[in-house]
């Protein structure tokens, strides 16, 4: 039984409408909040796979070319991989926020694709996001939910950041595996 941890990318792995960036439209406009390169590596040691799931509506909109979205996904992995933390893969909508794909979260189809692909058992997985179309998209697929921010009563747990969620998901995943 493989498993897995979803995250969302901007506001649980890197910095968006802060002072130093607004968007993410460029590989040197990605920070990673604190902890991140930990947090991730520290999941590596337990999870099977750890994917990134994100709505980047700006290329449907023409903020930036899907090759631009590449290069930012690229250069991410690399500077995380340079701190002993692996990505698997990225999966992300494209289109406009409105377009009514399947794709785009509160939608689960990022999850539950990556799942097949990789024989992920959902159940024993987890999402992690900061928004509430995270949450409903991770409970559609049928992971584990857990909320970054002040609240969220969908989730199956809130904190503030991803590093301090980190002992948490690994410890429900233990209990869930010997319960």
């Amino acid at each position: 039984m493989k498993k897995a941890v979803f995250l969302d990318r901007d506001g649980v792995i890197n910095e968006v409408l802060t002072d130093r960036v607004k968007f993410v439209n460029k590989p040197h406009e990605l920070y990673f909040l604190p902890g991140v390169p930990e947090a991730i590596k520290k999941l590596n040691t337990v999870f099977d796979f750890i994917f990134v799931v994100t709505n980047q509506g700006g290329v449907g909109l023409g903020y930036m070319k899907e090759a631009q979205l590449q290069k930012i996904h690229d250069h991410m992995i690399a500077a995380l991989k340079k701190e002993g933390a692996t990505i698997h893969e990225v999966a992300y909508c494209p289109h406009k926020p409105k377009a009514g794909c399947d794709c785009r979260k509160p939608n689960s189809k990022l999850i539950t694709d990556l799942g097949k692909k990789y024989n992920i058992d959902l159940s024993h997985s987890y999402m992690v996001g900061d928004t509430d179309t995270d949450i409903i998209a991770g409970k559609k697929a049928g992971t584990k939910c857990v909320f970054l921010g002040k609240n969220d009563p969908l989730s199956d747990a809130v904190f503030l950041d991803l590093i301090t969620a980190v002992d948490w998901i690994i410890e429900d995943a233990a209990a869930s595996i010997e319960g």
